[in-house]
């Protein structure tokens, strides 16, 4: 990460009393040199304490004087510069670190800045180091809490949208929802490598695709779960807890939309759906057979 590091000589002189120049220029040496070392706990103490004078530097009240403009504009920059390098500091070293690392840098992270970019690159791992230090517990409020600074970030979506599968079909429909959008939205970051990209890109849209066809398909909205089904089943393949249910609502879905539409064709859709169902051992499985059995009975009769 670059910075514009300026001398103390050429920034600094003329900050607020209530700032000391040299503490600010010392603090910030002392994280980098930290940083460098990997000296987490150093780095923790010094992040905070730097970015809490930079915090103080960068309110310094512009100068009425249109001659002291350009040293205060510097000053206020070099002070913004030193709160995103504390930032990237406890980033960069919670995702090196051990799981327990990870938890208390990132933490500290959200208590500085919780609408940090950094923290919208790295809450993937630091929800995985909750999970993995037995924190587990804590990942919904964790989710709930920073979805409110970060609302379109990815990793939040996907486990807010799972937790509440189960017990809140509605919310978790719209979480599902907003993270398609945002997948489809959101471009590759220079941090990521093309493959990782489209891991990551793919896996959203495979879960947002397939929550929201579940749910729909629940509810009988044959023509949204039918949508977001079929977008989910590439993504999908070879995933039989996922594959079942995705094609036993593609089933009953094109079931439906056949008879409402006396197509004979998409009743057959419905029913071949369904037979592929069947063949996936799972909660699924006998249901399927009768439905598909079913609608084949019901195909034959149509003209």
């Amino acid at each position: 990460m670059k910075l514009s590091i300026l001398t103390l000589a050429a920034v600094l002189v003329g900050v607020p009393a209530s700032v000391n120049a040299a503490d600010l220029d010392s603090t910030f040496q002392n994280l980098k040199d930290a940083e460098a070392k990997g000296d987490a706990a150093s780095v923790k103490t010094l992040a905070v304490e730097a970015n809490g004078l930079a915090k103080e530097a960068a309110a310094e009240p512009a100068p009425a004087s249109a001659d002291d403009k350009p040293a205060w504009t510097e000053r206020v920059k070099y002070a913004h510069d030193v709160q995103s390098y504390a930032e990237y500091a406890l980033y960069v070293t919670a995702i090196k670190g051990p799981a327990a690392t990870t938890v208390d840098l990132m933490s500290t992270l959200e208590e500085q800045n919780p609408k940090s970019k950094y923290l919208d690159q790295g809450y993937g791992t630091y929800l995985l180091a909750l999970q993995q230090t037995g924190a587990a517990a804590k990942v919904p409020a964790i989710v709930d809490k920073a979805l409110t600074s970060l609302p379109e970030n990815e990793d939040l979506l996907l486990i807010a949208a799972q937790n509440a599968q189960a017990k809140q079909p509605d919310k978790a429909l719209a979480l599902a929802n907003r993270l398609v959008a945002a997948a489809s939205k959101h471009t590759k970051p220079d941090y990521m490598t093309a493959a990782e990209w489209e891991r990551q890109h793919n896996i959203s849209l495979e879960y947002g695709h397939w929550i929201a066809g579940v749910i729909h398909g629940v509810k009988n909205q044959y023509v949204a779960a039918d949508k977001d089904l079929r977008a989910a089943l590439p993504l999908i393949k070879g995933v039989d807890a996922m594959m079942g249910p995705a094609l036993f609502y593609l089933g009953i879905s094109n079931y439906n939309l056949g008879k409402m539409t006396n197509s004979k064709a998409k009743v057959l859709e419905g029913a071949k759906f369904s037979e592929d169902c069947a063949k996936i051992t799972g909660p699924y499985t006998d249901q399927a057979w009768h439905n598909a059995t079913a609608m084949k009975t019901e195909a034959a009769a149509m003209r």
